[in-house]
């Protein structure tokens, strides 16, 4: 999720004044950790991306040149900001893209063969990866539009912001890693991930279209939430093998 754009006038009013090197550095630990903290959507949707690969070797390297081509887009991100949070088009295309993954995970599932666990042949390995890899990237862009927005609000240290945009993008590369065994293990997760990742879009389409509507902050922390909450009661059961019920 990234902190969402309408949160933006209460959080720049918290660090209002605040224009000192000194102050600002202390800033730092805050962007770090409403990034991790208001990312969790955006490391489901990673990490349900990562899986295609159905490869543990596959999944980290998706991860990894992802997440670097994911920064290098952040970066360059981070130079257009103020472009980006005065132009409505490219936040609806954002928006649009992750209802898009919303639409896509659901029709995938619904049509997925319950053996699709190899690949014939290394050519298909590699252009799935490929496909995996630009995935990633562009699904953290999305992600990032109203993160980076939030983060220029609070500060215009660019230095600070891109700081906090690597440690954010760093944490956000194991936190998918961890999310993709959780994911193993909890049947409901991933569906929680893109159903907050559907929320978001629709409050960044509402945000868009209709400025005039006041979208509390507390609301989209309830929301995912409760989705979370949703997602993570229920735990698939350990298998035991005969053995251990000889035993």
């Amino acid at each position: 999720m990234g902190m969402d754009i309408t949160m933006l006038p209460s959080i720049s009013d918290w660090f209002e004044g605040v224009d000192q090197w000194g102050e600002v550095l202390a800033l730092l630990p805050v962007l770090v950790v409403l990034e991790i903290v208001l990312s969790a959507d955006n490391a489901v949707a990673l990490a349900a991306i990562a899986r295609q690969c159905r490869h543990l070797q596959q999944e980290r390297l998706a991860l990894n040149i992802g997440i670097i081509l994911a920064l290098i887009l952040r970066l360059g991100l981070i130079i257009v900001a103020q472009w980006v949070l005065q132009n409505d088009v490219v936040q609806l295309i954002a928006a649009a893209y992750l209802l898009w993954l919303f639409f896509d995970h659901f029709n995938s599932s619904s049509h997925q063969s319950p053996e699709q666990g190899s690949f014939p042949d290394s050519s298909i390995q590699s252009l799935t990866l490929i496909r995996t890899v630009l995935l990633l990237a562009f699904t953290d862009l999305a992600f990032s539009i109203d993160s980076v927005a939030a983060a220029v609000a609070i500060s215009d240290q660019t230095v600070l912001i891109t700081t906090g945009a690597f440690i954010g993008i760093v944490a956000l590369r194991f936190t998918s890693e961890l999310f993709i065994r959780w994911l193993e293990v909890y049947p409901r997760l991933e569906t929680a991930g893109f159903l907050a990742v559907a929320f978001v879009a629709l409050r960044l389409i509402i945000h868009v279209v209709m400025p005039f509507v006041h979208q509390p902050d507390w609301l989209t922390l309830v929301v995912v939430f409760v989705f979370f909450s949703w997602g993570l009661s229920l735990k698939t059961p350990i298998q035991t093998t005969d053995q251990d019920h000889a035993s």
